[in-house]
């Protein structure tokens, strides 16, 4: 019973509490209008609108959303620390100490993306003007 209370103690201390309750992951989504255009990150992963991504908490990256005949749009998606991450590591106050607040800080289960969700209105590529060719006269030719 000993060996399993600090077995326990011991996981607590070894890992940040938002890395436990948050976990180092987050499930970005992303919505274009029109839907079904392409997405592809910077880091890589690509889906069809609507959809969701699943990316590492600490990765800032940029979304890439593309359809033929419109304008590709190009999102920049940021972390910043979430309400709920900061109250987790907080809790290392009292579980986790300086371990778990390093873990939390490593792992990056403190923060959030935004935007989440990620939307995008694309534009139509603009038409082109329309080409005039010159006229051929329709003048008679001389006769001689």
């Amino acid at each position: 019973m000993i060996r399993v209370l600090v077995s326990v103690v011991a996981g607590l201390a070894l890992s940040g509490c938002a890395t436990i309750t948050r976990g180092t992951t987050d499930q970005l989504q992303i919505v274009s209008d029109p839907s079904g255009a392409d997405v592809r990150t910077s880091m890589g992963p690509t889906c069809i609108t609507p959809c969701t991504l699943q990316v590492s908490r600490k990765d800032e990256f940029t979304v890439t959303v593309s359809k033929p005949g419109y304008i590709a749009e190009n999102v920049p998606v940021k972390t910043q620390v979430a309400g709920n991450g900061a109250a987790g590591f907080a809790g290392n106050v009292l579980f986790g100490g300086i371990v778990g607040m390093g873990t939390d800080a490593y792992t990056g289960a403190t923060l959030e993306h935004v935007p989440n969700p990620v939307t995008v209105s694309l534009r139509p590529e603009p038409t082109p003007a329309p080409v005039v060719k010159p006229r051929k006269s329709l003048k008679p030719a001389p006769q001689s």
